[in-house]
């Protein structure tokens, strides 16, 4: 897998990511541990996002 290949499917899991966090905040029945999980892969991934653009 070339470097940019990986760094689009880092892309496209962190705006899943995203869109799941979204979802769950909007569901009163979500736990908020889980939502906080979700936000630190989120930021997880943005950092090897960052750290690989800048390789």
């Amino acid at each position: 897998m070339s470097l940019s290949s990986h760094i689009a499917e880092l892309r496209r899991k962190h705006e899943n990511l995203s869109e799941q966090v979204e979802a769950a905040q909007r569901s009163p029945a979500t736990d908020d541990l889980h939502i906080a999980d979700m936000k630190k892969q989120k930021l997880r991934l943005k950092e090897e996002i960052e750290r690989l653009s800048h390789a």
